[in-house]
């Protein structure tokens, strides 16, 4: 009899703690900070407002920022401040409820993506989607004459905050930023804050990378081996190619997307 008893109590207790375990996991809430591409938007239409609004439908909360990059503010921030609007917000899923962070974006978000999760701890995974913006390449430079160097040249001559017309190189056309030349060698220094393998390589650790591209995207011939391998090892880790090109992967990689979000 006393055994029976004892093996009632032992279920029950075991219940309850079975029960506050899933209770603990049922109160995680990941919330994800989705960044645009170069001269692009969050807006509804757009590819990453499409897929925002894919997350937000998965039951993830999602923060899809107008970003300096963006098509109405054209690079009005450093890669410094730019770190510092991401931590805004980041703050905002928090205060929203989130528990877990990830930090992600399209093309040059994705690169802003990985910078970030190089400089701050605790991010539960970082979402490559696309990357772009591969000013560390000499292909790169080449399209834009390294006009880094001329941003540079009028730093040191004390004339960083001077607006200048530079150029810029976006999925194979030419365009120009008229913008400080502080603020142009942030972005554009092959050896700056956006260089993509570097700061894969100083990923923070137990910080997990999805890089997902279409098999049409320029990057594609560049392989894993270009920015994805250098990241710390994790068992989250995943690099994903699916069907079409650079524009089209936030809308068709949504599913694997969520797969890997709900993974974490």
């Amino acid at each position: 009899m006393r055994a029976v008893r004892f093996l009632l109590v032992f279920c029950a207790v075991f219940g309850f703690t079975g029960l506050l375990g899933f209770q603990a996991v049922a109160d995680e809430k990941i919330g994800v900070v989705l960044m645009h591409g170069k001269g692009g938007t969050a807006k509804s239409k757009s590819p990453v407002g499409k897929l925002a609004a894919k997350l937000e439908g998965a039951g993830f909360l999602v923060a899809a920022p107008d970003m300096p990059w963006s098509r109405s503010r054209g690079f009005d921030k450093s890669h410094t401040d730019s770190m510092k609007e991401i931590d805004e917000a980041v703050a905002n899923l928090k205060s929203d409820g989130a528990t877990k962070i990830v930090v992600g974006g399209h093309s040059i978000g994705a690169n802003a993506a990985l910078a970030y999760g190089a400089r701050r701890d605790g991010l539960a995974g970082v979402l490559a989607i696309a990357p772009g913006h591969t000013i560390d390449t000499q292909g790169f430079q080449d399209n834009i004459d390294s006009d880094y160097k001329r941003a540079k040249e009028m730093v040191a001559a004390g004339k960083g905050d001077d607006d200048a017309e530079f150029k810029d190189y976006n999925q194979g056309r030419s365009s120009t930023l008229d913008i400080p030349a502080a603020i142009y060698l942030s972005w554009f220094d092959p050896e700056g804050p956006a260089s993509m393998p570097v700061n894969a390589k100083n990923l923070k650790p137990g910080t997990p990378l999805m890089w997902i591209i279409g098999e049409d995207d320029r990057m594609m011939e560049r392989g894993e081996d270009y920015v994805f391998a250098k990241a710390p090892k994790h068992d989250k880790n995943a690099y994903v190619v699916i069907g079409g090109g650079h524009k089209a992967t936030p809308t068709k990689g949504a599913k694997k997307i969520i797969e890997w979000l709900k993974g974490l």
